[in-house]
């Protein structure tokens, strides 16, 4: 099978960030046309301004929550490439939780953000991508990947909202691959620890011993750089893993086969 992505179509969200920007780039640089998604479009400007409008990179500003603006990204993408093979869920948000505090309202922020976010989208989009399989008689017709973290699974009380949305996530990727496998639309999520995502960065900036902690829990010894993911995410959007769907693969540096609690990873 091929890890080609040439000539796919893909939109990437949280693009303008992290693992999300690191993603839309690689994709690119492999022969993709990339819609770069993100609420930030002043970032946006400042990392593609200079491949706008031109080539294969097209950006879109707006709040993913709402669904209108859900529906206007996969109008401009149709617009700009004509269609969507392959979407990344990697919009993503860390927020702290008390979580005996009956007023927080974390728990419910993340959901939206993590959660819905990505199923709102990958709803519009599997129809798309549903009308598309009429003119393709066999092969992939799609490709879905959403982004969960090891806090599904290994968690901390600071880190509540967080780890429940990053369970959901993975179960709604195990939904919507049955779902969505009649349709030879497949459906996988990665969830990761150790990478330097856009909020973790911001978590440590100025926290030294927390970073550290990190470190020496995890089994590789280090923290990953964004673009360490992309070849992961490449090999689930391609007809190299063509016969897997409903997987969650964990890219980790080895933290989550340790049986202790420590700092959390994003």
């Amino acid at each position: 099978m091929s890890f080609s992505v040439k000539g796919k179509t893909a939109i990437v969200t949280g693009a303008a960030n992290g693992i999300g920007l690191a993603v839309a780039r690689h994709l690119a640089d492999k022969g993709a046309n990339v819609m770069c998604a993100d609420v930030h479009e002043n970032k946006l400007s400042e990392e593609f301004g200079a491949a706008l409008e031109e080539g294969n990179l097209r950006t879109f500003a707006g709040d993913l929550r709402q669904r209108l603006t859900i529906a206007n990204l996969v109008s401009a993408t149709i617009d700009a490439f004509d269609q969507v093979d392959i979407l990344v869920n990697a919009s993503r948000q860390l927020l702290p939780t008390d979580a005996l505090d009956a007023e927080d309202t974390s728990v419910q922020s993340l959901l939206d953000q993590n959660l819905m976010t990505a199923l709102h989208l990958t709803q519009f989009v599997a129809k798309r991508m549903i009308k598309q399989a009429a003119t393709q008689e066999e092969g992939q017709v799609g490709s879905i990947i959403n982004f969960s973290s090891i806090a599904a699974t290994s968690t901390r009380p600071e880190l509540m909202g967080y780890s429940i949305a990053a369970a959901a996530v993975q179960q709604m990727t195990r939904s919507m691959a049955l779902t969505l496998a009649p349709h030879r639309i497949r459906v996988n999520a990665i969830s990761f620890g150790s990478v330097m995502s856009g909020s973790l960065r911001i978590a440590v900036a100025d926290n030294r011993e927390w970073r550290e902690d990190i470190r020496n829990h995890t089994p590789l010894g280090r923290i990953a750089a964004p673009n360490e993911l992309c070849e992961t995410v490449q090999f689930l959007a391609a007809e190299s893993s063509g016969f897997m769907t409903g997987e969650v693969l964990v890219v980790d540096g080895g933290r989550s086969l340790l049986d202790v609690v420590s700092a959390p990873a994003h």
